[in-house]
């Protein structure tokens, strides 16, 4: 009985270390990524007038206008609406991370107008939308790596799909184009312009960061020598081929599918085996996020 309860013990002890690893990791990714997200604020969109939406750009805005304190503005605007992600979203993991991202971004904002200098690097606008969006989406990429959100329209976003079955890239277009336009009445449109390149720069940056690069492509190739092409592939590339049964919805017939994922740079090389073995096969090559497990990453949490 007593070995019994140590190894319950024991694997108990495992969980939490796990638990609490896995939880150090994900806050240190939330308030390095709210770290980055400060530092492209201060170092090249505020300098520039460049309003990038969300709660981030309306503060700019108020700013301008009064002249209080942009980190404070961003945490008073993201108060509702955190209330409003606890009350529809629920969940004490979202909150806890939302509300460490958007505490720690506050902060950091206003923090670092006492070493940064007001007139930031550059006066470049070209410089200033490209490194503030780069820098601003490897900051949002962070926080969601370590299943966060960064507030603001990214609650929104989840609500408005929670709710009213909007797609959360809808509620982003709208929160964000609203938020230009205000950006535009306050500053010049052609600031606005350079607002929009922020966003759609960051939104890269951002899902680079979270997702992955888009390194990989799937391929599925129907062939009448199946087994031919698989054997090439696994000895040529040295990757692992699944074949899927399948059947002409026409002839009725029998056609097997290849599916192979490979790396960009192999691309032509499967390309190429396919041709030489079957000139007339079909091939169809798709974009994949991640790839996990046996030749790729581990599959893990990550």
């Amino acid at each position: 009985m007593k070995q019994i309860f140590r190894k319950d013990q024991e694997w108990l002890w495992k969980l939490y270390e796990k638990v609490t690893w896995r939880s150090i990791q994900d806050y240190s990714l939330v308030v390095l990524g709210a770290l980055v997200q400060a530092l492209a604020m201060r170092l090249f969109l505020v300098p520039a007038q460049l309003v990038s939406g969300g709660v981030s750009g309306a503060a700019q805005v108020v700013n301008y206008y009064t002249n209080w304190p942009i980190g404070l503005m961003v945490f008073i605007g993201n108060v509702p609406l955190f209330i409003l992600g606890w009350r529809f979203l629920g969940g004490r993991r979202f909150a806890l991370r939302t509300a460490l991202a958007i505490a720690a971004f506050s902060f950091l904002t206003d923090l670092l107008v006492l070493f940064i200098p007001a007139e930031g690097v550059t006066s470049d606008l070209v410089l200033n939308s490209i490194y503030g969006g780069v820098m601003l989406g490897i900051g949002l990429g962070l926080v969601y790596r370590g299943r966060g959100t960064s507030g603001g329209s990214d609650i929104l976003g989840r609500i408005l799909n929670y709710r009213f079955g909007i797609s959360i890239s809808q509620a982003y277009l709208v929160t964000d184009t609203i938020v230009v336009l205000l950006g535009g009445l306050a500053f010049n449109w052609e600031r606005a312009l350079y607002g929009l390149v922020v966003i759609y720069v960051s939104g890269l940056a951002a899902e680079a960061v979270s997702e992955g690069s888009s390194i990989f492509r799937a391929t599925m190739i129907i062939t009448r020598y199946p087994r031919e092409v698989a054997d090439r592939i696994l000895n040529d590339l040295e990757r692992g081929v699944t074949i899927l049964s399948g059947s002409g919805a026409y002839t009725g017939a029998d056609r097997p599918v290849l599916y192979c994922v490979v790396t960009r740079a192999e691309v032509n090389q499967i390309k190429e085996i396919v041709h030489q073995v079957d000139p007339n096969a079909f091939m169809v090559i798709g974009q994949v996020y991640e790839a996990l497990g046996e030749g790729f990453r581990p599959l893990k949490l990550t």
